[in-house]
């Protein structure tokens, strides 16, 4: 009978695995304890949640609350700067991923409409389109090139910006205060000047659609008289945020991955009819956005354990969807899985709205990825590849790769 682990102090977040799996802290945490408790930095006991079943469960019940206002934020890391807190954030307007229902339901039902499976099968040849024009600038390089810069990032920053209406020649600014807001171990005051920096530009861009809209998203959003204008500015944030910093970081550590796994590679550019349910299987394996947070607002019990009101729970994403009572065999790639039901977009009321558009994203641009680069491969061992372990979303901060032959 195995020993049940020690209670952590802290969030385990070594990637001592590998650069694809859950730290082995996590993995041993999962199958002795999937709701274990959790000593946070600031002496906060609260609980950490691994298991699938456990995790699927508590993003379903309301009773764990997304907001941030009605306790003290607890973080399950050091952040440098940070001082105790004990008083609750105040609600962000707009933010609406930090919001319960009634004010949750208001803002996310104005934009289901942009986000619908119909209004993404009639941007799959743009979105293909966008993807193809940038395997062709990257192909027109002299490898060695760093794919996220020229591909994985520009891919999905392009949709977004076009979908939202977002100048993206402004891109150089905002993306450089988004990467500050998401960076784990900066300063606080940085990380508040990127937040301000960031919100100071939307707020003026949604401000100038509000005067004279277009057709974008968030000119749409402008025309509406039951939003202020802090509320379009959350808003704006956070599907700016949203929209583009996953996908970018599932298609550059996607195309580390295949490339760490050959077989894979050379099954999707042999059979392209695999690659949906391959980007399934990627957003499985690797979950890269995979730590969340709730709040107790009273006391609940889930997975044997009871949880007391006011404790902040974190979620494991990227262990539950590697739990084996759910996926057999489940830290190997394999792009023949049947990996629906991974919890990669979260579940229940918070899932995230943008789901279709990071799957268009992925398909169309690791299937021209593919083809159009049939002898890519890494131009560095991999274990020089930078993980993107200081960041909130998982990924890789360069992927540099080379080839010797392209086709048209």
């Amino acid at each position: 009978m195995s020993q049940t682990p020690p209670v952590p102090h802290g969030l385990p977040m070594d990637r001592d695995a590998g650069p694809f799996d859950p730290p082995r802290a996590l993995t041993r945490l999962r199958e002795a304890r999937p709701v274990s408790p959790l000593v946070f930095p600031d002496g906060h006991e609260g609980w950490l949640v691994t298991g699938y079943s456990a995790v699927r469960a508590l993003m379903a019940d309301t009773r764990f609350s997304s907001r941030q206002d009605i306790g003290p934020l607890h973080i399950p890391y050091e952040v440098p700067g940070m001082p105790a807190v004990t008083e609750p954030s105040p609600q962000i307007p707009g933010l609406f991923i930090s919001m319960d229902p009634p004010d949750h339901t208001r803002l996310r039902r104005m934009l289901i409409g942009a986000f619908t499976a119909k209004r993404m099968k009639e941007l799959e040849q743009h979105v293909t389109d966008i993807a193809e024009r940038q395997l062709e600038r990257m192909a027109q390089l002299a490898p060695p090139v760093d794919l996220v810069k020229e591909f994985a990032l520009p891919v999905p920053l392009l949709v977004i910006c076009e979908m939202l209406g977002v100048p993206y020649e402004d891109r150089h600014s905002f993306q450089a205060n988004s990467a500050t807001f998401m960076e784990k171990d900066v300063a606080l005051d940085e990380k508040i000047a990127a937040y301000t920096g960031l919100t100071t530009y939307l707020a003026e861009l949604v401000a100038r659609k509000r005067a004279a809209p277009g057709e974008d998203i968030l000119s749409d959003l402008a025309r509406r008289d039951d939003l202020t204008l802090e509320e379009l500015t959350g808003i704006a944030f956070l599907l700016l945020l949203a929209g583009h910093e996953t996908t970018v970081n599932m298609l550059g550590l996607g195309a580390f991955a295949l490339l760490e796994h050959p077989g894979q590679m050379s099954e999707l550019r042999a059979r392209p009819g695999l690659m949906p349910g391959a980007v399934e299987e990627l957003l499985r394996y690797l979950s890269v956005a995979d730590i969340f947070f709730r709040y107790a607002t009273e006391d609940i019990e889930l997975g044997g354990e009871r949880i007391a009101r006011g404790a902040t729970v974190v979620v494991s994403l990227l262990a539950a969807n590697r739990d084996p009572k759910r996926f057999e065999d489940p830290d190997t790639l394999d792009v023949h899985r049947q990996a629906r039901g991974h919890l990669s977009f979260g579940h229940g009321i918070h899932q995230c709205l943008g789901g279709q558009l990071a799957r268009l994203e992925m398909r169309a641009g690791l299937t021209g990825l593919l083809r159009r680069f049939p002898t890519l491969q890494l131009a560095v061992p991999a274990g020089d590849v930078r993980l993107r372990t200081n960041m909130n979303i998982y990924g890789v901060h360069e992927l540099p790769v080379t080839w010797s032959d392209i086709e048209p």
